[in-house]
């Protein structure tokens, strides 16, 4: 016998309608109500307090079938979002669209050396140029998004990669931007939601593991993007294979991290990771690589593999998705990955009936990437004051 559903709160229920039509794109209403477990009436409750707040607009297509609706439901493309995403060069802030469309955006340089005092320094820079282009413009933000890379959950303060003191940059949002929500998140978080979200045909609706190989190595663990864990980040790119390995940024040796990022890559290869960067996917074309090379490559890649396979012996999910550079190599070279997940698994994938898919690499488009994040923050919260009250 199936349990009841729980009744669910006004901001749960419009949180549903918003994620569901930002992850979709839109849709007319019928299958949006089923989407979100509501009837039609109660639908159309809800949608036209939507509408008359400015977060949905509704207009006509054609019907998907002969006397359907034609009323299409979406996002409404006047809504304004920011987003600040910190990469080893710089700081990149930009203002788009719930829809993914990128209206402006500005780069700040990172000093060479970083320190918490020089990082805070230029986040002030970019959010007092968010400040006033936005005041020149007469745009209204409704989210703030904020990606930091290595940003862990236990302490916001602490940050591995790049140093810098999220609590006074927090201090700092709050006094230029009083009425905005602001929300900070890992890196790999933020890459996860701009491909869940922005990337057509996402192979994953269901609870599913994301791999991001970017500058550094992580995971987040994907499920309902209406739970308020939805997303909740793993530092897999920190499991030690070799005590005697390469020193990572962890200040470990020999992590996963310190053979597969981006950084590690590039001594492999030979250059530097901002020409990596640079490159984008045409390094793959452009930079030849020998059979030892490309043996070391795949040793690596099998090493990540067997990051990935721990992870998912510790919390199992049936999809993974890897994201980054290694999604660019050819199928053979790609298979190593997979090597390494079946030498974890009990059993293997077959067995635990694991499903892999790789999805192109999103780093190099900042501030994309913390523009869906803010998007996805005004979604979860139903588009509602932190403080409103929330009527059953």
């Amino acid at each position: 016998m199936e349990m009841p559903e729980q009744p669910r709160s006004r901001r749960q229920t419009r949180a549903a309608i918003l994620t569901h039509l930002l992850q979709s794109g839109g849709s007319f209403r019928p299958p949006l109500a089923k989407a979100v477990r509501l009837s039609e009436a109660s639908l159309s409750r809800i949608l036209f307090d939507l509408k008359a707040e400015g977060l949905i607009e509704e207009i006509r297509r054609p019907a998907p079938y002969v006397g359907g609706p034609t009323g299409l439901v979406s996002l409404d493309g006047a809504i304004a979002l920011a987003g600040l995403e910190l990469t080893s060069q710089h700081l990149s802030v930009g203002v788009g669209g719930l829809a993914g469309e990128l209206h402006y955006s500005e780069r700040v340089p990172l000093p060479k050396q970083p320190t918490p005092e020089s990082v805070g320094r230029v986040f002030r820079e970019a959010s007092t140029l968010l400040r006033e282009s936005t005041r020149q413009r007469r745009i209204r933000l409704a989210q703030i998004g904020v990606t930091i890379p290595g940003l862990g959950r236990l302490s916001v303060s602490g940050n591995p990669i790049i140093p810098c003191d999220v609590e006074r940059i927090g201090e700092m949002f709050a006094e230029l931007f009083p009425e905005v929500p602001v929300a900070f998140t890992n890196s790999v978080v933020a890459h996860a939601t701009f491909h869940r979200c922005r990337t057509d045909n996402y192979p994953f609706s269901d609870a599913h593991l994301f791999v991001f190989v970017g500058q550094g190595v992580a995971g987040t663990w994907m499920d309902d993007p209406s739970e308020g864990d939805a997303l909740q980040p793993v530092e897999l790119g920190h499991m030690v294979f070799e005590p005697g390995g390469p020193r990572c940024r962890c200040g470990h040796h020999g992590c996963v991290e310190a053979y597969t990022s981006l950084p590690a890559l590039a001594e492999l290869l030979c250059t530097t990771e901002a020409e990596l960067v640079q490159l984008g996917s045409e390094w793959v074309t452009t930079i030849p690589l020998t059979s030892r090379v490309r043996r070391e490559l795949r040793q690596r890649l099998f090493r990540l593999g067997l990051a990935i396979g721990n992870t998912l012996n510790v919390k199992p999910c049936r999809g993974v998705v890897i994201s980054g550079w290694p999604s660019l190599l050819a199928e053979n070279d790609r298979r190593a990955v997979i090597d390494g997940i079946d030498a974890c698994l009990l059993g293997g994938r077959k067995s635990a009936q694991v499903s892999l898919a790789f999805v192109p690499p999103s780093n190099g488009n900042d501030p994309q990437a913390a523009l869906a994040f803010a998007a996805f923050c005004l979604a979860r919260s139903g588009g509602m004051p932190a403080a409103s009250t929330e009527a059953a």
